[in-house]
């Protein structure tokens, strides 16, 4: 079977002071996202999973529609931060050199947080029941940075707590899984959907 991870796109900057900030996705999001369901579109796809979050449901909205198909929502694939008051894209917390960022790529994680371990083992555990649902079909899960990060690791035999590559916002990945249990990768960061 193909599993097909796909990033979000790009939300709105949230913060609050209590709550969970659950972000819909920017203008340039919505956009990023109907070219992805074009893009997608055509290929034999069995399946739509989404992750919770608004950002994902939002971003697999238009390749569900232009399948006929209705999104299954798996908690499971949703980010380390879910449970957050705020969401900042990475990028900027990156480019700021913000202290939230530092704290992160040091394994300092704020409270409401995942724990790195339990994280890792809930988002191999359900991208694995996903795969066992679908045999030899091609499915698509949209989900997040972090949650793409962990899997492919997993994948590629590599331990990583932050991440060791970047998705690109609606980047796509593909995963293919045997019957027997191997799991190899065929893409990472696929963004020809997004050049002009």
């Amino acid at each position: 079977m193909e599993l097909v991870l796909v990033r979000h796109g790009l939300p709105v900057r949230r913060e609050l002071t209590e709550g969970i900030a659950d972000p819909e996705l920017a203008p340039d999001g919505v956009k990023q996202a109907e070219r992805m369901a074009e893009y997608l579109s055509s290929e034999d796809i069995s399946a739509v999973y989404a992750s919770p979050l608004r950002r994902a449901r939002e971003t697999a909205a238009p390749l569900a529609k232009m399948l006929g198909l209705q999104p299954i929502i798996e908690d499971d694939i949703s980010e380390f931060d879910r449970n957050s008051s705020e969401y900042v894209p990475i990028e900027e917390l990156r480019g700021t050199n913000d202290p939230r960022w530092l704290k992160m790529i040091r394994g300092e994680w704020e409270e409401g947080h995942d724990h790195p371990d339990l994280f890792r083992k809930r988002v191999i555990a359900a991208f694995e029941r996903i795969i066992s649902t679908h045999s030899g079909q091609r499915v698509v899960a949209v989900c997040h940075g972090g949650v793409i990060n962990q899997y492919l690791a997993h994948v590629l035999g590599i331990q990583t707590q932050l991440g060791f590559f970047y998705p690109q916002y609606t980047s796509i990945h593909r995963v293919i899984a045997s019957r027997e249990g191997l799991r190899s990768l065929a893409t990472l960061n696929e963004v020809a959907h997004l050049r002009d």
